[in-house]
């Protein structure tokens, strides 16, 4: 784990508690080029309707945006949930340096399907604050069976 994983991490928690108080799945990213945050964002599935819009595929358009440039490979993506593999596909394409995820999705991770999904360089490192990325999902679909 590099230095500033777990600083970027919580970052992208505050991302999945906005999600969680707008009553969207609790998943956030952040993407971090050169040392500083350039996109921000969480699911986005309900609002709206579109089941493309997982917190990653956000983020990763707005940091290209934010870059002039389709490619982020001088980038790291922090996501508190694992990708799933249409957003581990979108990675690959985008050529992300690297991803960091906090718990695993044990059902639809891309992981569970192909992990040759990724670009062949990026680097993946996992378990980041897991238990606090874990527990807010939890607790959100806990609060959905009542």
């Amino acid at each position: 784990m590099q230095e500033n994983d777990l600083k970027y991490m919580q970052e992208a928690l505050k991302e999945a508690q906005k999600a969680y108080a707008e009553d969207e799945v609790p998943i956030g990213a952040v993407i971090e080029c050169g040392g500083r945050i350039i996109a921000r964002a969480y699911n986005y599935t309900e609002r709206l309707n579109d089941a493309t819009a997982h917190a990653e595929m956000q983020a990763i358009t707005m940091a290209t945006s934010f870059l002039g440039g389709k490619y982020l490979d001088k980038c790291t993506i922090y996501v508190t949930v694992e990708p799933c593999p249409m957003c581990a596909a979108a990675l690959a394409w985008s050529q992300i340096k690297r991803i960091v995820y906090g718990t695993p999705d044990e059902k639809r991770g891309y992981s569970k399907f192909t992990p040759s999904l990724l670009h062949p360089k990026t680097e993946v490192t996992s378990g980041v604050l897991q238990q606090e990325c874990s527990a807010i999902v939890k607790e959100f679909f806990k609060s959905k069976r009542g």
